[in-house]
This record gives C-alpha cells, sequence and structure tokens, in this order.
C-alpha cells in the first residue's frame, strides 16, 4: 500500500502546498488587525517568540506523525495509541475529519465570497450595475452560486491527486499569492496616509509588551494562522517520503507562513490608513475594524476611492485572497478524501465528489441558517476544536506513543531535549492558549 501512495516529489512543492495550507483568511484579515490592536510592533515580537515556542513544535508534531504513519489522521492516531487504546486514536482521528468537514462548510462560503468580490471590479469596469449589486450583496443566492462554485474549483485540483494536483497548483498558486502581495504592498506605500501605517504596525509600543491580552492574542494567533489540530499538517506529512529532514522542512513551512501573514500586516494596516484619510470610518471602540467589516466594508470603499486604478487594486486583492481561501481548501478536502481511499479502498474520483457533496450539503444547511449558525460553528471549531486536538497531539507524541515513536526512543542531545520540551512544557503552553481563548473570547 505505501508503495503505490502518492506523495510529494520535491521538497519545494511540499512546503509551498504545506504553506498554503496555513496561508488562509486568518492570516490576511486575522493577523494584522490583530496586530494593530496589541500594541504593533509589540505584538509582532510576542508573535514571533511564541511560533517558536509553542507553533513551531505544534507544526513538527503533527507532520511528525503523519510521515511516522505514511497514513491519514485516522489511521495515524490509532497506530500511535495501538499499545494502549487504539480505539481512542481512532476516535481522535475522526473527530480530525469531522472539523476539516465542518471548517470547509464555512470556509467555502467565505472562499465563495472572496471569489464574488474578485469579479465585481470587472462588472463595474463594464457598467454592470445590477450584477455588481448581486456580487457584494448579503444574499441566500448569491452564497448558493459561489459555494458550490468554490468547491467545484477545488474538487477538480483534489481529482488529479498529490503530484499532479495539490504539488502541481501549490506551485503556481503560492508564487502568485506572494507577487501579487508584494505589488499591493508596493502600491499602497505611495499612498496618502500608508506611512502612518506603516509606523502603527512596526513601531512597537512596549508599554503593551507585558500585557495578558496580547500575549494571549500572540498564542491564539500563531497557532491558528499554522492550520494546526485539523489533520491538515497530518495528511501532507504522510505524503512526504521517509527520508525527508522533518525539522528543515517544518522550520521552511512556519517561515514562509509567518513571511505571509507578516507582508499581510504591510498591506492591510497601511490601507486601513489610507482609507482613513480619504474619509472611510475604520476605528470601532477605540479599535481597528476587524473580520467581514474591514475586508468587505472599508477596503471596497478605499478601492473606489481611488478611482480607475481602484477597481484593479480592488480586482488584485480579491484574487489575492481567492487563492488564499483556495490553498487552504484544498488541503481540508484531502483529509476526508483520503480517508476513504485508503480505509475504504474508494477509488478518488468518488471519494472526491462524495466529500464534496457532503461538504455542499453542509455549507447549504449554514447559509439556510446563516444568522445563528454561521457564528456557532465558527466559535466551537475555532475555541474548542483546534486547541483540544493540539494538545492531543502533543499527549500522544510525547506519552501515548512508544513502538515506532523514534523522537522519544532514539533522541539524544538536542533531539532528546527537544522530545522533553514537548513533553512537559507544550501541553501547558497548548492548555494555557485554550483556557484563555474561551475565557477571553
Amino acid at each position: 500500500m505505501a508503495q503505490v501512495r502518492d506523495g510529494f516529489q520535491s521538497r519545494l512543492g511540499f512546503v509551498l502546498a504545506a504553506a498554503g495550507a496555513a496561508v488562509g483568511l486568518g492570516n490576511i484579515w486575522g493577523f494584522p488587525t490583530q496586530a494593530a490592536n496589541h500594541g504593533g510592533g509589540a505584538f509582532l515580537l510576542a508573535y514571533f517568540i511564541v511560533i517558536f515556542l509553542l507553533a513551531l513544535p505544534a507544526l513538527y508534531t503533527e507532520l511528525y506523525l503523519g510521515h511516522q504513519a505514511q497514513a491519514n489522521p485516522v489511521k495515524a492516531l490509532k497506530q500511535a495509541w495501538q499499545e494502549k487504546q487504539p480505539s481512542v486514536g481512532a476516535a481522535a482521528g475522526y473527530i480530525g475529519l469531522s472539523g476539516a468537514i465542518v471548517m470547509l462548510s464555512f470556509y467555502s462560503i467565505v472562499a465563495g465570497w472572496m471569489l464574488a468580490h474578485s469579479l465585481e471590479p470587472l462588472t463595474s469596469l463594464f457598467g454592470m450595475d445590477a450584477v455588481s449589486q448581486f456580487l457584494t450583496g448579503d444574499s441566500t443566492t448569491r452564497n448558493f452560486v459561489f459555494t458550490p462554485l468554490m468547491l467545484l474549483l477545488t474538487a477538480a485540483i483534489i481529482l488529479k491527486g498529490v503530484k499532479s494536483g495539490i504539488e502541481t497548483w501549490s506551485r503556481r498558486l503560492m508564487p502568485m499569492l506572494l507577487l501579487l502581495l508584494c505589488c499591493l504592498i508596493a502600491y499602497m506605500a505611495t499612498l496618502e496616509g500608508a506611512a502612518e501605517g506603516f509606523k502603527a504596525y512596526l513601531v512597537p509600543n512596549f508599554d503593551k509588551i507585558t500585557d495578558p491580552d496580547l500575549i494571549i492574542a500572540a498564542m491564539g494567533q500563531a497557532f491558528f494562522s499554522l492550520s494546526l489540530g485539523v489533520g491538515c499538517m497530518m495528511i501532507y506529512g504522510s505524503y512526504l517520503k521517509p527520508n525527508e529532514n522533518l525539522p528543515k522542512l517544518t522550520f521552511s513551512v512556519a517561515m514562509l507562513d509567518t513571511g505571509v501573514a507578516f507582508l499581510a500586516g504591510l498591506l492591510i494596516i497601511p490601507a486601513i490608513f489610507v482609507a482613513q484619510q480619504n474619509g472611510v470610518e475604520v476605528f470601532q471602540d477605540g479599535k481597528l475594524a476587524g473580520e467581514g467589516r474591514l475586508i468587505f466594508a472599508i477596503l471596497p470603499e478605499l478601492f473606489k476611492s481611488m478611482g480607475q486604478i481602484g477597481i484593479w487594486v480592488g480586482l488584485t486583492f480579491f484574487v489575492l485572497m481567492s487563492i488564499a481561501s483556495l490553498t487552504s481548501t484544498i488541503s481540508s478536502t484531502e483529509i476526508p478524501v483520503s480517508f476513504l481511499v485508503e480505509n475504504h479502498g474508494m477509488e478518488r474520483r468518488k471519494a472526491t465528489w462524495i466529500v464534496t457533496l457532503v461538504i455542499l450539503v453542509c455549507s447549504s444547511l449554514i447559509i439556510m441558517n446563516f444568522d445563528w449558525l454561521f457564528g456557532l460553528v465558527i466559535s466551537v471549531f475555532t475555541r474548542y476544536q483546534l486547541p483540544l486536538m493540539g494538545l492531543f497531539y502533543f499527549i500522544t507524541v510525547g506519552w501515548m506513543w512508544k513502538r515506532g515513536n523514534t523522537l522519544l526512543l532514539d533522541a539524544t542531545g538536542l533531539r532528546y531535549w527537544f522530545a522533553q520540551y514537548l513533553r512537559f512544557i507544550c501541553p501547558i503552553l497548548m492548555t494555557a492558549v485554550f483556557v484563555n481563548v474561551v475565557i477571553n473570547k
């Protein structure tokens, strides 16, 4: 089975795919507003520290579980718990599987919004006002048009497998995302008000460095921005060749993801201050606006205020956001698809369409009960599942998995101390993230 299993053919392909899984809407709209609201450069400093203390070990742990097992999360966790309670490991794998479907059910809706907004500048250019209003309006019909479109785009890539689909498209989409991001930053830097935004983002306010809210925000953002706790990284780790240098690859993925988050801040924060300079209201209760209002109200208003060039800036921005969405939906869809292929012997094509149909049904339920269900699904997923699964992975590698766990059995020197850090310190830090996210959100 392992010999015929599809996998990544190059280290670069893996790094771009795994970073693509991690780079999502949270990086591009969540990270910048967190930074701006928690002391700018002080938040960046705390964030970089937390990346090394918690996110890097968590990323390594999830990749390591998949890499050693060369299997999907259900098989990998069941195997790791074989000597203790295999049913517990398998159950955790199924929870991760369910979480991936839940995440995709709301993420595909938001990704559809990005796709719709990326078409709107073109309809505006050709004077199609009614279509523009439809694309940017908050209608159920629009959701039922663009959510399936995003699911079909994802399925088209997954159908081709790991090498020809995920790896090939990650090698195209990630460089395009970085290029668009850098072009937008360069243009935004030329506008009035941008300098104030760069200052707010990059100059540390060290009065806030000891603020518990800043530490909590940095810990939560570092963990969530790497897409840890669902099984994306476990499945990608399983597609690596057995002899790959996992620590080095883990570091590369984390640095690329962190680099994109940092660049997103260089774009979004100056853009907000440029918008303020143009008379757009950007503050709510003394804090910079975040989430939906930032992406779907403030920035489009800014683009409109730019005149003709704003159409192209808006188009570029929402294409960027659509790419970020797609690289994330690809990785999450691969989790249940690989499970059906490996555990149930299903053909990839059939598995892909079944998973796509299930996600469409779940998305449709959310769309039809949007007002109460959308926020609830996001809340349960981000506050509870992600940190608890991250904690479970640490406990699995550090305490429950014995036979075949080379990290514990063969560890000497620096590797030994890293193993002890995973066993004792990381579970404490992860528990702190969970408790504080629950209490403070």
